[in-house]
């Protein structure tokens, strides 16, 4: 998953479309990891798919489990730091930018708490390690 944010402070978050399990509920953008793909790689081709920009540069936020003992998914997350386009929903849905104190109010997917407390926090997020996003710089 990605968190990008805005001059404002905010962070984008989409709404799941009709049809989709969950829908009308507001998430972050991106998630799905495909067999064999890196959580960066993922990463950059959902931002693609999604939102229709390209990744240039991010930082590890946050990784954690979420679901039950029959369910489990591993949730990387990603503080998106540089992109170039402008996003938009590419797949139909609905895009606001929020700040963190409003997210869980707004209807956002419980299972992304982990990542609000997180943004919740901008002295823990400011002391990770940068990582550049060679794969999409040179993909």
């Amino acid at each position: 998953m990605g968190v990008l944010g805005n001059a404002a402070g905010q962070v984008l978050i989409s709404q799941r479309p009709a049809g989709k399990a969950l829908a009308g509920a507001w998430e972050f953008p991106g998630g799905k990891l495909l067999e064999g793909e890196a959580p960066l790689a993922a990463l950059r081709r959902e931002l693609r798919e999604e939102l229709d920009i390209e990744l240039r540069l991010a930082r590890h936020l946050v990784t954690y489990t979420h679901g039950t003992a029959d369910a489990r998914l591993q949730l990387y997350v990603w503080r998106v730091l540089v992109w170039s386009g402008t996003p938009r929903g590419a797949e139909g849905q609905t895009l606001r930018w929020l700040s963190a104190g409003e997210l869980l109010d707004a209807g956002l997917l419980g299972a992304d708490a982990p990542i609000v407390a997180a943004l919740e926090r901008p002295a823990a997020v400011m002391q990770l390690d940068w990582e550049r996003c060679w794969e999409a710089m040179t993909g």
